[in-house]
Formats: C-alpha cells, structure tokens, sequence
C-alpha cells in the first residue's frame, strides 16, 4: 500500500498538535526583505596594474650586484668586465650600428619595442646600438619615465654588455648607446690550429 507523501499520517499529526498545544504562533513579519548586499567595486585596472608591474619586476634575472650597481647611475656595465669596456663605450669606440626611437610610446608599448629591437639587433650580429628615450619633456611632471624603465630592462637582459647615456651631440641625456654581446660563439685557440 503506497501512502501519499503529500499528507501526513494521522497519527504524527495528533502527536504534533499535542506537542504544541498551548504554544503562541510567532507575529508575521511586516518587514520587506531585501536582495543580499551587493560586494564592493573591485579595482581591477589597479590589479591589473599591479599584476603587471610584478611580471615586470620578473621579467628577466637580475644580479643583486647589478641592481645595487644600476640605481640611479647613468652608465651600466656587466659584473666581470673591465672598466675599459665601458669607457671605450663612452668614447665612441664602437659605431653605432641601430637605433630606435621611444618618444610618444607609452611603457608598455616602449617594452615591447625595445625587447623586440635588442632581438633583432642581437639576431643581425650588431653590437652597438642607441636606444633614444627621451629626456621626459613630454612627460606629466616634466620627469622621465622611459629614461630609468629602459636602464632597469637593459640591466636585465643577460645580451647587454653595458650602457651608457650618449653624448650630447647624439641625445645625450635622452639617449643611451648598448653594448650587445656578439652573436657569434667565441673561437678557441684550439679551433683556429
């Protein structure tokens, strides 16, 4: 015999009522109830900002030798090399092979261009390049943001010999030459025998 669920069996029903015979029902509510707060706004480009500044800073491998080397300096070269390799750059002992221009990009953009010209400029066996920046004119504040960003990635990368900013005759403040490494493995002694 199949007993509907919908009804209740007579018995439990009498068991109930006698268990709450002389209780008071609660008053009704006369209150409206609303929706479950809505959670705060989020500050999703400032994450998002955040996010990308942390990729940034991770970008490449950096020495603690060379970030405490690099700070505010103006010319940079690789932990292990000697001195006159930088000031050979300095004296224009290396002509400039390739150049690129940043002005009007913004930081992102301008990490992009610059990763992808240090590449190709690797790639085509060229080492001496100027990466012109700016001197931050342009700039909110009148302050240059490219100028450290561009030293900090070129510290960064593991092909960059040394930089340095260029004379003022080729942008000086505003630009910078790079020394690459060769793209070309290095002969032993015992190759050329």
């Amino acid at each position: 015999m199949k007993v509907a669920r919908d009804q209740p069996d007579p018995d439990d029903l009498a068991a109930f009522h006698a268990a709450v015979d002389g209780a008071t029902p609660l008053r009704k509510a006369d209150r409206i109830t609303f929706d479950l707060p809505k959670p705060s706004p989020r500050p999703r480009q400032r994450e998002l900002d955040e996010a990308a500044a942390i990729v940034e800073s991770l970008h490449g491998p950096m020495e603690i030798d060379d970030l405490l080397t690099i700070g505010d300096a103006d010319s940079f070269l690789r932990t292990g090399l000697p001195r006159s390799v930088l000031r050979d750059l300095r004296r224009g002992r290396w002509s400039i092979q390739r150049h690129i221009d940043l002005h009007g990009l913004n930081r992102h953009q301008a990490h992009e261009e610059v990763a992808l010209f240090l590449a190709e400029s690797t790639n085509a066996g060229k080492r001496c390049i100027r990466i012109v920046h700016g001197r931050g004119h342009g700039s909110p504040g009148r302050e240059g943001i490219l100028r450290q960003l561009v030293k900090n990635w070129l510290a960064r990368r593991k092909d960059v010999l040394a930089f340095c900013h260029a004379p003022p005759c080729d942008g000086g403040n505003g630009a910078l030459w790079v020394l690459l490494k060769s793209s070309q493995p290095a002969k032993r002694k015992s190759d050329e025998i």
